[in-house]
C-alpha cells in the first residue's frame, strides 16, 4: 500500500546540525539524519518500517494530516514523505530467484580465482545501480 504523511523537519542545535524527523499522525515513528538528504532517507525509511509493522499488527492506520495545518517551531518545516509498504514487504520476505548471466570468460576465470561470490556481487551491483538501500 502507499502512503504519503507530512513530517516535520527540525533542525538540531548549531554547533551539531542534522535534523530530527517525527509525524505528527504516527506517534514513536522518529529519526534524525546529520544532513538534510540523510534526514529524507531515514524519514522514508522509518515511515515505511512504522506503517508496515502497523499493518502487520492490524492497526488501524490514520488518515494524513493536511500538511498546512501542522503547527511548526521557528526553523521547523514540513516535508511530505512517500513509502510503499507492499515495496518493504517484498524485500523483507523476499526469495532468492535463480538468474541466467552471460559474461566473458576471461572475467569469470579471474573472478573465480579471487573467490568471488557472483550471487552477492550481482546483488550489490543491482543495488547500487538502481540506488536500493539495504533494510536493516
Amino acid at each position: 500500500m502507499k502512503y504519503i504523511y507530512p513530517a516535520v523537519f527540525t533542525p538540531g542545535e548549531p554547533d551539531e546540525g542534522g535534523f530530527t524527523v517525527t509525524f505528527p499522525d504516527l506517534p514513536g515513528c522518529i529519526t534524525e539524519g546529520d544532513d538534510l538528504e540523510e534526514a529524507l532517507h531515514m524519514a522514508k525509511d522509518a515511515l515505511g518500517g512504522h506503517l508496515y509493522l502497523m499493518e502487520e499488527d492490524g492497526d488501524e492506520i490514520p488518515r494524513s494530516s493536511q500538511p498546512d495545518s501542522i503547527q511548526l517551531e521557528t526553523g521547523e518545516f514540513v516535508s511530505l514523505i512517500q513509502a510503499n509498504t507492499d515495496f518493504i514487504r517484498e524485500r523483507i520476505q523476499s526469495k532468492a530467484v535463480n538468474k541466467t548471466v552471460t559474461l566473458p570468460k576471461w572475467l569469470n576465470d579471474v573472478a573465480a580465482e579471487e573467490g568471488i561470490n557472483f550471487s552477492q556481487t550481482l546483488q550489490d551491483a543491482l543495488k547500487q545501480k538502481l540506488e536500493i538501500k539495504d533494510f536493516s
